[in-house]
């Protein structure tokens, strides 16, 4: 769909200013919490969040349409971090870009009306519980004997 130019008089630049500082508050520290459970560094999380909302902003379907990091991709991101590194991150990354513009073309998107409710609750609650119990490792320190980790 192709939207008609806006003119800067249709612009209310207040409440522009007020929504982009809203998603950042909210984007900043979701996008380093996602780092650290992917075990990257939080720059590395700050750049993502940053080029994924400025290509969402610039070809998304709605105007206004934000994006970010998720915890589905933090799960992901973990396992993908500690077997292969973070090279392989970025392809992934770009893998799903190019997926996620391939369901757009082809208007795939309205078959998740034929997902039940119950699943989608069952996908979030388990993803609650896996990103939960991916934080206990904060809670290990070097053990003072030498070799391993030992509760705080």
């Amino acid at each position: 769909m192709i939207y008609a130019p806006i003119s800067l008089k249709e612009i209310n630049f207040r409440n522009e200013i007020l929504a982009g500082l809203t998603v950042a508050l909210a984007l900043v520290p979701e996008a380093v919490a996602f780092a650290f459970v992917a075990g990257v560094e939080p720059l590395v999380g700050l750049y993502a969040a940053f080029i994924v909302c400025l290509i969402t902003a610039v070809f998304g379907g709605r105007p206004g349409m934000i994006s970010g990091a998720t915890g589905a991709l933090a799960v992901v991101m973990v396992s993908l971090v500690s077997s292969h590194g973070v090279e392989y991150l970025f392809a992934a990354v770009v893998l799903m870009g190019v997926l996620q513009i391939l369901f757009g073309v082809l208007k795939l998107g309205k078959f998740i009306r034929l997902v039940p409710e119950p699943v989608i609750y069952g996908f979030v609650n388990g993803l609650a519980i896996v990103i939960f119990l991916s934080q206990f490792g904060q809670f290990k320190v070097p053990a003072a004997e030498g070799g391993g980790a030992s509760w705080m």
